[in-house]
């Protein structure tokens, strides 16, 4: 009896907590926002578009180099050497971008859906300069996700470029449950042309740069000329929206989605034309001081001495867009060589190394390169010991000397343990030679991503250009492709004047190849080689090699094969949204 009557004062107790708890374990109506709750809560609002932001696919480092014949890797389980070695497939796909462009596209259109209906500040007039603003924002991230989505998706649905080169659905809507989700993909022109409109809306509404003005007087046209107007301006396009979309940023966007339509494995599936692709560029150059605006160190940018001098927004000269700066060393714990206590990652190929010319500018393989192939890495150009760590070179605070020959006695030597180089090289380009690993003194130092470099601009300036008006030709701008090359090229070292480029670049073919292979050098690591090769038409399966030093002996090894399709110049749409929606894939997927 006792213990029933204390079995019933238990459960009756238990009921009062449960029904005194009942605010705690369900949530309020007014812990849970409504999408009509933004009109009157700026903060709620601009979160929609801040989810955008943090799904930006640069967010970090995309090391897709390692699926090339620039480089690889010695972690037996990263899911670019996988997918290098025959394991990419539509439904195993590390570059899919497909929900994640699409979930920041839905946010957008959520965005720009509603953004007209919200208070964004007390004040009539900043309320719609913010509402201008917030939109061009999301007109610039949009047509950002569009190109993502069209690098990475788009495809032809027969082979040799038959049929139709497809892209996504386009979608300028919110989607709700009585949208239409078997909506087919369109094609890649349509695609594009709404990236075009989409930076078009982004440029008229935004900044070319956000920036505080510092008196009435220099106040854009129509934004007035008292302090009022001015402490406005600087609210909405000051300081604040640095590293924001910008017109600038748009603009640069522009250039890229301009590059990839009129490239070989695009161009006859869009109007899109070389000369569309360097005027789109070279009016962003333009803003930039044509060739004279090349940033002296901006292949160095990484390593930039002045980089705790550029917080709060500042871009240096080489930089158009960046992720935030923080402290860390991460990169160089992933990357450094086993003797400085990092992981050896990235292994450099012999096929990218050979791509350095020597000094006087000639191709290692030219009769008048003075090349000596028993000491490959003399009188070579100076971006080389920048980039790549060799046998013999020096890396970390104390410059140590690194051996990778085979018969080297540390475990940087050729394959000596798991963290080894597997091509006898180190990536030494984006790491601070200035971080310390050493578990007795270990310290960081300042870091950021560069989303958009001008380097990237001018390359594609360079290649457009040289297809639509020759090597010289300068279209409306006053430089070439010449004269981009030949400033990049003394700036990684290349004695001046050029003899080679004098000597030897004399047709668009000859440009061509020397464009390409200066791109190659400039942006390698950086999630580029990958995706040229592609629209470029050139052939996936180059071996990667690697060089066995023994007794001071070069000898030249294959160290990886790669295993792609011709196909597989296209990336696939992904097989659950195949199965789903019944999409049309991309050929040979």
């Amino acid at each position: 009896m006792y213990k029933r009557i204390l079995l019933y004062l238990f459960f009756l107790l238990l009921a009062v907590l449960i029904a005194s708890c009942s605010d705690v374990l369900s949530p309020g109506n007014q812990n849970i926002n409504e999408l009509d709750d933004m009109y009157t809560d700026a903060t709620y609002a601009e979160g929609i578009l801040a989810n955008a932001y943090n799904l930006l696919p640069n967010n970090g480092w995309t090391f897709t180099d390692v699926a090339t014949d620039n480089a690889v890797t010695n972690d037996n389980n990263a899911a670019f050497r996988q997918m290098a070695n025959g394991q990419w497939a539509a439904d195993n796909n590390p570059l899919n971008q497909w929900q994640n462009s699409r979930a920041a596209i839905q946010y957008l259109n959520i965005f720009l859906d509603n953004a007209d209906n919200v208070q964004w500040a007390d004040d009539e007039i900043s309320s719609a300069l913010f509402n201008q603003r917030l939109k061009g924002e999301a007109y610039g991230l949009r047509a950002l996700f569009m190109y993502h989505l069209l690098r990475h998706h788009a495809g032809w649905t027969g082979g040799n470029q038959g049929g139709q080169l497809l892209g996504v659905p386009v979608v300028l809507e919110p989607e709700g449950i009585d949208s239409d989700f078997q909506k087919p993909r369109d094609t890649f022109q349509v695609g594009l042309e709404q990236i075009f409109s989409d930076i078009e809306q982004a440029t008229e509404m935004l900044p070319l740069d956000f920036g505080n003005v510092g008196d009435p007087s220099q106040l854009p046209d129509g934004f007035g000329s008292t302090n009022d107007d001015l402490g406005r301006f600087n609210r909405v396009f000051g300081d604040d929206g640095k590293q924001r979309m910008s017109g600038r940023i748009a603009m640069a966007i522009k250039a890229q989605s301009g590059l990839l339509a009129a490239s070989p494995a695009y161009t006859a599936g869009t109007n899109t034309t070389w000369e569309d692709a360097a005027v789109y560029s070279g009016e962003l150059l333009q803003l930039n001081d044509g060739v004279m605006g090349l940033a002296e160190n901006g292949h160095s940018w990484y390593n930039d001495s002045g980089m705790s001098s550029i917080g709060s927004g500042e871009n240096p000269p080489e930089i158009i867009w960046r992720t935030n700066i923080g402290q860390s060393n991460d990169l160089e714990s992933e990357h450094f060589p086993p003797t400085l206590f990092g992981n050896g990652r990235m292994n450099p190929t012999q096929n990218l190394v050979d791509a350095f010319p020597m000094e006087n500018g000639y191709p290692i393989d030219h009769p008048d390169s003075n090349y000596d192939p028993s000491t490959p890495y003399e009188n070579r150009v100076d971006l080389l010991q920048h980039y790549i760590l060799v046998n013999g070179g020096t890396a970390g605070v104390n410059n140590t000397t690194i051996i990778t020959a085979a018969d080297g006695t540390t475990n940087d030597a050729l394959n000596q343990v798991s963290t080894s180089t597997r091509t006898g090289y180190y990536m030494k380009k984006l790491l601070r030679q200035d971080v310390n690993l050493d578990p007795t003194s270990t310290n960081d130092q300042l870091h950021y991503i560069p989303r958009i470099r001008y380097t990237e601009i001018y390359l594609a300036y360079a290649e457009a250009a040289n297809e639509a008006w020759g090597p010289t030709g300068t279209g409306p701008f006053g430089f070439s492709a010449y004269d981009v090359i030949e400033a990049i090229r003394a700036r990684q070292g290349v004695s001046q004047p050029d003899q080679y480029m004098q000597n030897e670049i004399n047709s668009v073919e000859d440009m061509r190849e020397l464009v390409r292979d200066v791109r190659r050098i400039e942006l390698s690591f950086e999630n580029f080689r990958f995706w040229d090769l592609r629209r470029w038409d050139m052939d996936l399966t180059e071996p990667a090699l690697g060089v066995r030093i023994t007794n001071g002996d070069h000898e030249v090894m294959t160290v990886e094969t790669r295993d792609f399709q011709p196909y597989m110049r296209f990336g696939p749409v992904p097989y659950n949204e195949i199965l789903k929606f019944g999409l049309e894939q991309n050929f040979g997927w």
